[in-house]
């Protein structure tokens, strides 16, 4: 809603707000290629299940934390010194009035502490692979973008009653996605929801399979 969008036009109403919301869909994706490759090593080592459990656990706390100590520790905080700088960063940008400097914005924000951003990069982890950690990421921010391109262009509509139910939604939200995590991780053997161990970790015999079929063409090379 604080946004500095370039106010001309409707056009540009929409064209900055789509620069800054493709910037923050940029950055998810830059992490999303992190944290797919750890979870792509721990993918490779057979540690699928363990990821799928841990993660929403993870999650589950992440929620549960500030609740069980009334806001008495707070997660953010181990990271206040990079948000810090962050803010200082930012407070220049708005200063500007500009596509780039929104666009400036928009990647910088997608570094600030969220606990939705933490639970599409639990996501991430989960898939196994950069490339698809990065896509998964990407299509986060995307999927985001209506809802906040909305709240950018009629934020000053939206009443602060229905703001405050958003936020009161969103943990909501974490606790479900991270019980279904633990149910991907549990070996239930439940369709979709549950799948079995063997399901979850690299098949050695496709492995093998794979590796069998290259060494025809390496033959028929000489």
């Amino acid at each position: 809603i604080a946004l500095p969008l370039k106010k001309t036009s409707n056009f540009s109403i929409f064209l900055s707000s789509l620069l800054y919301n493709l910037g923050r869909a940029i950055t998810y994706a830059v992490l999303g290629i992190l944290f797919g490759l750890v979870g792509q090593g721990l993918y490779l080592g057979g540690l699928q299940q363990w990821i799928s459990l841990i993660m929403g656990i993870i999650m589950i706390i992440s929620v549960l934390f500030p609740a069980l100590f009334k806001n008495r520790y707070k997660i953010e905080s181990l990271s206040f010194k990079f948000v810090g700088k962050l803010q200082i960063k930012l407070r220049s940008l708005f200063n500007r009035q500009s596509y780039f400097s929104l666009f400036l914005i928009g990647l910088l924000n997608g570094l600030l502490p969220c606990g939705l951003v933490y639970m599409a990069l639990a996501g991430a982890i989960a898939t196994g692979n950069a490339l698809s950690g990065a896509l998964f990421m990407f299509v986060f921010g995307l999927g985001t973008l209506p809802m906040l391109l909305a709240l950018s262009i009629f934020g000053n509509i939206v009443g602060s009653k229905i703001r405050i139910k958003i936020n009161k939604l969103t943990p909501v939200v974490v606790v479900v996605i991270g019980t279904l995590f633990i149910l991907r991780g549990a070996n239930l053997s439940i369709p979709f929801l549950s799948p079995p161990e063997k399901m979850l970790k690299p098949h050695k015999q496709m492995l093998h399979q794979k590796k069998m079929e290259k060494e025809p063409i390496k033959k028929n090379a000489f």
